[in-house]
């Protein structure tokens, strides 16, 4: 009995203290139940941790603008896949100009494009300011055009006969111009399609729009073509419009299928230039 009496037995400044720190406790409890402790500061945190969200969003709408595709004029002519995916042109639509300019003809106004292409009028609003044709085209129908600063009727000239001295008369072709575009016929054994004229280097689109108001091909040339099924690696390298790498997978895959049956199959060839297509058929056979 005096063993727990002696653990449990407070005397009267003991027990005042006990009392006190049960206060305390009470006391601390008390505040932590009914008192906020939000302040000014959590909020004024809140507040600028907003704000700089804010700012953040502002930033991200800036880059979302600055990295959509800006379009510059161009010739519709000379759309390709990835530019008409770019406008919005649906796959058949774009196929349909591929496939009308397969014929060596040209679409002359945004009404044309939309009859070849049947692409929708809200599309066609969207895209056609941007339309730069030729500048001929504006002045076919007085048939005429400026010739070194003079004013002259047009009379179209065979593009596979004319001279350095025909192609100087143009205004922004030169001696050097007149030579390069020589030099590049004689390479593809005469100008086959009128847009040939466009890969000639260093020459401006402008200027070889000016080119093809007086000449165009008039009489197509005959080439000899090879047979791809025995032509040697050099021979085919040799052709225009097909670089080694293509000359390697053209030959491979001869040898996997053992003979080209038609020149389709070169369609086959993984990631054979389609746009390539018909001007690399004008020096190959499949016999």
């Amino acid at each position: 009995m005096n063993f727990f009496r002696s653990h449990f037995w407070y005397n009267k400044s003991q027990r005042n203290g006990i009392l006190i720190l049960i206060t305390i406790i009470l006391i601390f409890q008390a505040i932590y139940i009914f008192v906020d402790f939000s302040n000014d500061e959590v909020n004024f945190k809140d507040l600028e941790l907003t704000e700089y969200q804010d700012y953040i969003d502002s930033l991200k709408v800036i880059q979302k603008e600055n990295n959509k595709s800006k379009i510059y004029p161009f010739n519709p002519n000379y759309i390709t896949d990835f530019k008409g995916y770019q406008l919005g042109m649906s796959t058949d639509e774009i196929d349909n100009l591929i496939n009308f300019r397969k014929t060596d003809r040209f679409v002359n106004s945004a009404a044309e494009f939309q009859k070849v292409t049947k692409v929708s009028d809200s599309l066609l609003d969207q895209i056609s300011p941007y339309f730069k044709f030729p500048e001929w085209v504006s002045k076919s129908k007085s048939n005429k055009i400026e010739i070194r600063g003079k004013k002259a009727e047009i009379v179209v000239k065979d593009l596979n006969t004319a001279t350095e001295n025909n192609l100087t008369e143009i205004n922004g072709i030169g001696e050097k111009l007149a030579k390069r575009i020589i030099a590049y016929r004689k390479l593809l054994g005469g100008f086959t399609f009128d847009d040939q004229l466009y890969e000639v280097y260093y020459l401006d689109s402008v200027v070889a729009d000016k080119v093809l108001v007086s000449f165009k091909v008039i009489e197509k040339p005959i080439i000899d073509k090879i047979n791809i099924n025995e032509a040697s690696f050099k021979e085919i390298l040799h052709l225009p419009y097909i670089d080694y790498n293509l000359t390697k997978k053209i030959l491979n895959y001869r040898d996997d299928i053992e003979a080209f049956n038609n020149m389709e199959e070169l369609k086959k060839i993984d990631s054979f230039p389609l746009d390539k297509f018909n001007r690399i058929a004008l020096y190959l056979t499949a016999e």
